[in-house]
Protein backbone atom coordinates (compact mmCIF):
# COMPACT_ATOMS: atom_id res chain seq x y z
CA UNK A 1 0.00 0.00 0.00
CA UNK A 2 1.06 3.51 -0.56
CA UNK A 3 -0.50 7.07 -0.30
CA UNK A 4 -2.28 9.02 -2.86
CA UNK A 5 -2.86 12.50 -3.44
CA UNK A 6 -6.78 12.33 -4.24
CA UNK A 7 -8.22 15.58 -5.89
CA UNK A 8 -11.29 15.82 -3.15
CA UNK A 9 -12.87 19.12 -4.43
CA UNK A 10 -12.07 22.03 -7.56
CA UNK A 11 -12.86 25.70 -7.80
CA UNK A 12 -12.32 28.88 -10.13
CA UNK A 13 -13.32 32.18 -9.85
CA UNK A 14 -13.05 34.52 -12.77
CA UNK A 15 -12.50 38.62 -12.80
CA UNK A 16 -16.05 40.35 -13.16
CA UNK A 17 -14.57 42.43 -16.09
CA UNK A 18 -14.84 40.53 -19.75
CA UNK A 19 -12.74 42.04 -22.21
CA UNK A 20 -14.09 41.20 -25.96
CA UNK A 21 -11.53 40.88 -29.20
CA UNK A 22 -13.38 43.79 -30.56
CA UNK A 23 -12.88 46.05 -27.44
CA UNK A 24 -9.31 45.42 -28.01
CA UNK A 25 -9.52 46.64 -31.04
CA UNK A 26 -10.72 49.70 -30.74
CA UNK A 27 -7.52 50.29 -28.64
CA UNK A 28 -4.60 48.55 -30.60
CA UNK A 29 -3.95 47.85 -34.27
CA UNK A 30 -5.96 44.30 -34.31
CA UNK A 31 -9.22 42.60 -35.19
CA UNK A 32 -11.23 40.36 -33.98
CA UNK A 33 -10.99 38.35 -37.05
CA UNK A 34 -6.91 38.27 -36.52
CA UNK A 35 -7.16 37.11 -33.07
CA UNK A 36 -9.35 34.40 -34.07
CA UNK A 37 -7.70 33.20 -36.49
CA UNK A 38 -4.36 32.90 -34.75
CA UNK A 39 -5.54 31.95 -31.26
CA UNK A 40 -8.87 30.77 -30.80
CA UNK A 41 -9.59 33.48 -28.37
CA UNK A 42 -13.03 35.73 -28.30
CA UNK A 43 -12.78 36.80 -25.15
CA UNK A 44 -10.86 37.30 -21.73
CA UNK A 45 -11.76 38.36 -18.23
CA UNK A 46 -9.41 41.23 -16.45
CA UNK A 47 -9.15 42.18 -13.25
CA UNK A 48 -10.71 45.04 -11.83
CA UNK A 49 -8.55 47.93 -10.20
CA UNK A 50 -6.97 47.02 -6.73
CA UNK A 51 -8.35 43.55 -7.56
CA UNK A 52 -5.46 41.70 -6.56
CA UNK A 53 -3.83 37.52 -7.57
CA UNK A 54 -4.53 36.96 -3.66
CA UNK A 55 -7.91 38.46 -4.19
CA UNK A 56 -8.50 35.55 -7.07
CA UNK A 57 -6.58 32.99 -5.01
CA UNK A 58 -8.90 33.58 -1.68
CA UNK A 59 -12.25 32.86 -3.83
CA UNK A 60 -11.06 30.38 -6.24
CA UNK A 61 -9.68 28.58 -3.01
CA UNK A 62 -12.96 29.33 -0.77
CA UNK A 63 -14.71 26.95 -3.95
CA UNK A 64 -12.50 24.22 -4.03
CA UNK A 65 -12.89 24.13 -0.27
CA UNK A 66 -16.68 23.79 0.00
CA UNK A 67 -16.65 21.38 -2.44
CA UNK A 68 -14.88 19.19 -0.47
CA UNK A 69 -16.95 20.19 2.63
CA UNK A 70 -13.03 20.97 4.37
CA UNK A 71 -11.90 24.71 5.90
CA UNK A 72 -9.02 25.98 5.91
CA UNK A 73 -8.67 24.48 9.31
CA UNK A 74 -8.19 21.41 8.01
CA UNK A 75 -5.34 21.88 5.50
CA UNK A 76 -1.73 21.14 6.15
CA UNK A 77 -0.20 23.21 3.54
CA UNK A 78 -0.86 25.71 0.72
CA UNK A 79 0.87 25.87 -2.57
CA UNK A 80 0.12 28.88 -4.91
CA UNK A 81 1.30 28.80 -8.03
CA UNK A 82 1.61 32.38 -10.03
CA UNK A 83 4.58 34.42 -11.61
CA UNK A 84 2.09 37.49 -10.59
CA UNK A 85 2.67 38.08 -6.78
CA UNK A 86 0.77 40.43 -4.95
CA UNK A 87 4.15 41.86 -4.02
CA UNK A 88 7.82 40.68 -4.70
CA UNK A 89 7.19 39.18 -0.64
CA UNK A 90 5.88 37.50 1.55
CA UNK A 91 4.39 35.22 -0.45
CA UNK A 92 1.34 35.46 -1.81
CA UNK A 93 -0.19 32.22 -0.56
CA UNK A 94 0.59 33.50 3.09
CA UNK A 95 -2.35 36.06 2.44
CA UNK A 96 -4.37 33.64 0.94
CA UNK A 97 -3.41 31.38 4.00
CA UNK A 98 -4.98 33.88 6.80
CA UNK A 99 -7.80 34.70 4.59
CA UNK A 100 -8.89 30.94 5.13
CA UNK A 101 -8.43 31.26 8.54
CA UNK A 102 -5.82 28.81 8.48
CA UNK A 103 -3.18 28.75 11.38
CA UNK A 104 -0.83 25.52 11.11
CA UNK A 105 0.79 23.74 8.47
CA UNK A 106 2.45 26.18 6.09
CA UNK A 107 2.25 28.04 2.48
CA UNK A 108 4.60 29.05 0.12
CA UNK A 109 4.25 29.55 -3.67
CA UNK A 110 5.91 28.28 -6.95
CA UNK A 111 6.70 30.25 -9.91
CA UNK A 112 7.19 28.26 -13.14
CA UNK A 113 4.91 30.73 -15.56
CA UNK A 114 2.45 29.09 -17.44
CA UNK A 115 3.46 25.42 -16.13
CA UNK A 116 2.98 26.62 -12.43
CA UNK A 117 0.28 24.56 -11.51
CA UNK A 118 2.22 21.58 -12.43
CA UNK A 119 5.10 22.54 -10.76
CA UNK A 120 2.77 22.96 -7.37
CA UNK A 121 0.49 20.17 -8.11
CA UNK A 122 4.00 17.94 -7.82
CA UNK A 123 4.89 19.55 -4.75
CA UNK A 124 1.98 18.97 -2.80
CA UNK A 125 1.97 15.63 -4.12
CA UNK A 126 5.09 14.45 -2.94
CA UNK A 127 4.37 16.58 0.62
CA UNK A 128 1.54 13.80 0.68
CA UNK A 129 3.62 10.64 -0.57
CA UNK A 130 6.18 11.73 1.95
CA UNK A 131 3.49 11.26 4.56
CA UNK A 132 4.72 14.74 5.88
CA UNK A 133 1.18 16.18 5.34
CA UNK A 134 -2.61 15.14 4.82
CA UNK A 135 -4.42 17.38 2.91
CA UNK A 136 -3.31 20.09 0.98
CA UNK A 137 -4.39 23.27 -1.42
CA UNK A 138 -3.17 23.88 -4.89
CA UNK A 139 -3.96 26.71 -6.28
CA UNK A 140 -2.80 28.62 -10.00
CA UNK A 141 -3.97 32.32 -9.98
CA UNK A 142 -2.85 35.11 -11.88
CA UNK A 143 -3.42 39.07 -12.62
CA UNK A 144 -1.60 38.88 -16.14
CA UNK A 145 -2.90 41.99 -17.36
CA UNK A 146 -0.51 44.14 -14.99
CA UNK A 147 2.22 42.60 -16.98
CA UNK A 148 1.51 43.10 -20.63
CA UNK A 149 2.23 45.90 -22.97
CA UNK A 150 -1.27 47.31 -23.85
CA UNK A 151 0.45 48.68 -27.44
CA UNK A 152 1.74 45.40 -28.47
CA UNK A 153 -0.89 43.99 -30.52
CA UNK A 154 1.18 40.10 -30.57
CA UNK A 155 1.20 39.29 -27.14
CA UNK A 156 -1.51 41.87 -25.14
CA UNK A 157 -4.39 39.84 -27.10
CA UNK A 158 -3.08 36.58 -26.00
CA UNK A 159 -3.90 36.78 -21.57
CA UNK A 160 -6.21 37.10 -19.24
CA UNK A 161 -6.59 36.97 -15.44
CA UNK A 162 -7.85 34.15 -12.95
CA UNK A 163 -8.03 31.24 -10.63
CA UNK A 164 -8.08 27.49 -10.01
CA UNK A 165 -7.88 25.17 -7.33
CA UNK A 166 -8.27 21.63 -5.52
CA UNK A 167 -7.92 20.05 -2.55
CA UNK A 168 -6.01 17.42 -1.80
CA UNK A 169 -6.21 14.11 0.54
CA UNK A 170 -4.18 11.50 1.14
CA UNK A 171 -5.61 7.84 0.96
CA UNK A 172 -4.26 4.72 0.42
CA UNK A 173 -3.59 3.15 -2.64
CA UNK A 174 -1.90 0.26 -4.02
CA UNK A 175 0.62 1.50 -5.98
CA UNK A 176 -1.17 0.73 -9.77
CA UNK A 177 -2.63 2.38 -12.69
CA UNK A 178 -6.08 1.48 -11.04
CA UNK A 179 -5.35 3.86 -7.94
CA UNK A 180 -7.69 6.73 -7.19
CA UNK A 181 -5.56 9.90 -6.61
CA UNK A 182 -2.14 11.54 -8.77
CA UNK A 183 -0.87 8.78 -10.40
CA UNK A 184 2.61 10.41 -11.46
CA UNK A 185 3.84 13.42 -12.47
CA UNK A 186 6.52 14.71 -14.98
CA UNK A 187 8.38 18.00 -14.69
CA UNK A 188 11.01 19.77 -16.78
CA UNK A 189 12.84 22.64 -17.71
CA UNK A 190 15.35 24.28 -20.36
CA UNK A 191 17.19 27.47 -19.30
CA UNK A 192 18.43 27.72 -22.30
CA UNK A 193 15.63 28.95 -23.93
CA UNK A 194 14.99 32.09 -21.35
CA UNK A 195 15.20 34.82 -23.82
CA UNK A 196 12.33 33.66 -25.41
CA UNK A 197 9.34 34.15 -23.12
CA UNK A 198 10.46 36.67 -20.39
CA UNK A 199 9.41 39.46 -18.46
CA UNK A 200 11.99 42.52 -18.96
CA UNK A 201 12.01 43.71 -15.55
CA UNK A 202 12.62 42.57 -12.14
CA UNK A 203 13.53 43.77 -8.56
CA UNK A 204 17.14 42.29 -9.46
CA UNK A 205 17.84 43.69 -12.48
CA UNK A 206 15.62 46.78 -13.51
CA UNK A 207 13.71 47.50 -9.88
CA UNK A 208 10.54 47.80 -12.34
CA UNK A 209 7.78 45.19 -13.09
CA UNK A 210 8.71 45.25 -16.59
CA UNK A 211 6.46 43.69 -19.67
CA UNK A 212 5.74 40.41 -21.01
CA UNK A 213 7.78 39.64 -23.99
CA UNK A 214 7.57 36.84 -26.37
CA UNK A 215 9.36 35.23 -29.46
CA UNK A 216 5.71 33.77 -30.84
CA UNK A 217 6.88 31.35 -33.47
CA UNK A 218 9.78 29.73 -31.45
CA UNK A 219 7.66 29.48 -28.32
CA UNK A 220 4.72 27.48 -30.37
CA UNK A 221 7.56 25.10 -32.08
CA UNK A 222 9.05 24.24 -28.46
CA UNK A 223 5.30 23.87 -27.07
CA UNK A 224 4.14 21.27 -29.48
CA UNK A 225 7.23 19.01 -29.43
CA UNK A 226 7.77 19.15 -25.12
CA UNK A 227 3.94 18.81 -24.35
CA UNK A 228 3.53 15.67 -26.47
CA UNK A 229 7.13 14.72 -25.28
CA UNK A 230 5.73 15.04 -21.88
CA UNK A 231 2.05 13.24 -22.30
CA UNK A 232 4.17 10.17 -23.59
CA UNK A 233 6.28 10.33 -20.48
CA UNK A 234 3.24 10.31 -17.91
CA UNK A 235 1.57 7.60 -20.14
CA UNK A 236 4.56 5.29 -20.50
CA UNK A 237 5.48 5.54 -16.74
CA UNK A 238 1.95 4.04 -15.69
CA UNK A 239 1.84 1.46 -18.94
CA UNK A 240 -1.24 3.55 -20.54
CA UNK A 241 -1.60 4.88 -24.18
CA UNK A 242 -3.40 7.87 -25.13
CA UNK A 243 -6.51 5.81 -25.40
CA UNK A 244 -7.22 5.19 -22.02
CA UNK A 245 -7.18 8.77 -21.13
CA UNK A 246 -10.81 9.99 -20.68
CA UNK A 247 -9.95 13.83 -20.65
CA UNK A 248 -6.25 15.81 -21.53
CA UNK A 249 -7.14 19.26 -20.00
CA UNK A 250 -4.09 21.23 -21.44
CA UNK A 251 -2.68 24.67 -20.68
CA UNK A 252 -4.36 27.38 -22.46
CA UNK A 253 -1.88 29.15 -24.54
CA UNK A 254 -3.68 28.79 -27.86
CA UNK A 255 -6.07 27.04 -30.20
CA UNK A 256 -2.87 26.04 -32.25
CA UNK A 257 -1.42 24.68 -29.46
CA UNK A 258 -3.71 22.76 -28.24
CA UNK A 259 -4.52 21.21 -31.88
CA UNK A 260 -1.23 20.60 -32.65
CA UNK A 261 -0.75 18.68 -29.60
CA UNK A 262 -3.87 16.61 -29.84
CA UNK A 263 -2.79 15.78 -33.27
CA UNK A 264 0.36 14.47 -32.06
CA UNK A 265 -1.40 12.30 -28.91
CA UNK A 266 -3.84 11.23 -31.83
CA UNK A 267 -6.49 12.77 -29.43
CA UNK A 268 -10.11 13.45 -30.69
CA UNK A 269 -11.17 16.81 -30.22
CA UNK A 270 -13.94 15.92 -27.97
CA UNK A 271 -11.68 14.43 -25.35
CA UNK A 272 -9.79 17.73 -24.99
CA UNK A 273 -10.86 20.35 -22.58
CA UNK A 274 -10.63 23.71 -24.23
CA UNK A 275 -11.79 27.17 -22.57
CA UNK A 276 -8.90 29.33 -24.38
CA UNK A 277 -11.92 30.97 -26.25
CA UNK A 278 -13.55 32.51 -23.18
CA UNK A 279 -10.65 33.05 -20.49
CA UNK A 280 -7.77 33.35 -23.14
CA UNK A 281 -4.12 32.18 -21.53
CA UNK A 282 -4.26 32.89 -17.66
CA UNK A 283 -0.60 31.41 -17.34
CA UNK A 284 -0.20 28.66 -14.00
CA UNK A 285 -4.33 29.45 -13.56
CA UNK A 286 -5.29 28.14 -16.89
CA UNK A 287 -5.37 24.11 -16.18
CA UNK A 288 -6.86 23.88 -12.58
CA UNK A 289 -9.94 26.74 -14.09
CA UNK A 290 -9.95 24.20 -17.52
CA UNK A 291 -10.47 21.47 -14.45
CA UNK A 292 -12.86 22.84 -12.97
CA UNK A 293 -15.05 23.59 -15.88
CA UNK A 294 -15.30 20.32 -16.76
CA UNK A 295 -16.08 19.30 -13.37
CA UNK A 296 -18.48 21.48 -12.92
CA UNK A 297 -20.62 20.84 -15.93
CA UNK A 298 -20.07 16.80 -15.44
CA UNK A 299 -17.53 16.37 -18.50
CA UNK A 300 -15.12 14.78 -15.73
CA UNK A 301 -16.44 12.72 -13.22
CA UNK A 302 -15.22 9.97 -10.93
CA UNK A 303 -12.75 7.72 -12.35
CA UNK A 304 -12.07 9.15 -15.42
CA UNK A 305 -8.25 8.76 -16.38
CA UNK A 306 -7.45 12.70 -17.03
CA UNK A 307 -3.77 14.35 -17.90
CA UNK A 308 -2.86 17.46 -17.08
CA UNK A 309 -0.41 19.34 -19.07
CA UNK A 310 1.23 22.58 -19.46
CA UNK A 311 4.73 24.40 -20.89
CA UNK A 312 5.67 28.14 -19.66
CA UNK A 313 8.48 30.44 -19.50
CA UNK A 314 12.07 29.08 -18.60
CA UNK A 315 11.38 27.17 -20.37
CA UNK A 316 8.92 24.75 -17.90
CA UNK A 317 7.19 22.31 -18.94
CA UNK A 318 5.47 19.39 -17.30
CA UNK A 319 2.37 16.65 -16.75
CA UNK A 320 0.14 14.63 -14.21
CA UNK A 321 -1.61 11.45 -14.66
CA UNK A 322 -5.11 11.22 -12.39
CA UNK A 323 -8.07 8.88 -11.88
CA UNK A 324 -10.59 11.10 -10.63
Amino acid sequence: MILRSRIVGVGAHLPARVVSNEELAEKVDTSNEWIIERTGIRQRHIAAEGEKTSDLAIAAARKALAAAGMTGEDLGMIVVATATPDNTFPATSTRVQAALGMTKGFALDVQAVCSGFIFALSVADNFIKSGQVTSALVIGAETFSRILDWEDRTTCVLFGDGAGAVVLKAEQGEGTSADTGILSTHLHSDGRHYDLLHVDGGPSSTQTVGHLRMEGREVFRHAVTNLASVVQEALEANGMKSDDIDWLVPHQANMRILEGTGRKLKMPAERIIVTVDRHANTSAASVPLALAEAVGDGRIKAGDVVLLEAMGGGFTWGAALVRM
